[in-house]
């Protein structure tokens, strides 16, 4: 004979027997069922700290379980899954892991399938079965959805625009383009400048002790003055206050300062990832003035030797070291 799960009027019914004190033979005899099933559905659903049976509770949770019943373990073995884990944990990507494991195991495997282990653990209703992967991701979403689109209104940029950058440096063809943001401290606190080396991926981090242009500037020339001139030809600023003195850095530096429209991150797209993956370090809410800066130059070292596909899986300081002995 098929088994057949428990509907919530039987539930209720069982609840209802509890309440006259019926024996759980008469409840299934009222039910056809046997007794040995009204016994475990009494007994798997009532709670240690109330001991009492409640119907909806109980059908709740058959309901879940239900959703996540047939529900295997995403990866083809254990190995996989362990290195896929640990590697999350030390702030690899998907795809970076994905790229490395061939080498390494010999395995393969595509960066969708490691989103897939992460987010199969989590059912409909939010419950996690196993361990949560999601705070290694670097986007942490509780769900896989897709982004939604920012209107957004124009603003005058400061100095030369971007559509004036040779198109040279959209094809990565040649070390010395450069990207730089901002990122800040929760509620608009002095932060940490970044700046981005276009080809090789090359990620310099430095400590903001105000966040104005006075401060950024001198920051921005002191990371670039021990680099030749083959390697300052350009630098992409979005539009925030701090850069207002790219003609300070023009003049020290030697590099070409180019402004991206407003609103348009995807126009320094290299420096928005790299500025997504150090948030991974230090989140949202992180206070940087808190930070010292053997913390930063420790995360900064970390991100240049995780490995790159387009690189050819070598890191970026791997790459940069050959631009500076080139």
């Amino acid at each position: 004979m098929k088994y057949r799960q428990f509907s919530i009027e039987e539930r209720e019914a069982i609840q209802e027997g509890i309440w006259n004190k019926e024996s759980i033979c008469t409840i299934a005899k009222h039910l056809k069922r046997s007794p040995s099933s009204v016994s475990r559905e009494i007994k798997k659903n009532l709670p240690p700290q109330r001991r009492q049976y409640t119907p909806r509770v109980a059908q709740e949770r058959a309901l879940l379980n239900r959703t996540y019943r047939g529900r295997k373990e995403r990866l083809k073995n254990d190995a996989i899954r362990t290195y896929v884990t640990e590697h999350l944990k030390i702030r690899w990507s998907p795809e970076q892991i994905a790229g490395k494991i061939r080498q390494d195991l010999n395995e393969c495997i595509s960066p969708e399938a490691i989103y897939q282990f992460v987010y199969a653990r989590v059912n409909p209703y939010g419950k996690v079965s196993g361990e949560d992967l999601r705070p290694y991701l670097r986007r942490r979403r509780k769900r896989r959805i897709p982004k939604g689109v920012r209107r957004c209104q124009r603003v005058k940029p400061y100095g030369t625009s971007i559509e004036s950058r040779p198109r040279s440096v959209s094809t990565k063809q040649r070390y010395g383009d450069w990207e730089g943001d901002t990122v800040e401290s929760r509620n608009h606190l002095p932060g940490v400048n970044t700046l981005l080396e276009r080809k090789s991926g090359m990620l310099f981090v430095t400590k903001l002790s105000r966040k104005d242009s006075q401060v950024t500037a001198p920051a921005i020339t002191k990371r670039f003055a021990s680099l030749s001139q083959r390697l300052c030809r350009t630098l992409t600023l979005d539009n925030g206050p701090e850069m207002s003195r790219w003609k300070t850095i023009e003049a020290r530096t030697g590099i070409r300062c180019f402004f991206a429209h407003p609103y348009a991150s995807h126009e320094r797209g290299a420096n928005e990832n790299a500025n997504g993956i150090l948030r991974e370090y230090f989140p949202k809410g992180t206070d940087f003035r808190m930070i010292p800066v053997s913390r930063l130059r420790l995360v900064e070292r970390s991100i240049n030797m995780r490995p790159r596909k387009r690189l050819g899986r070598k890191t970026p300081l791997e790459v940069f070291r050959v631009a500076l002995r080139g």
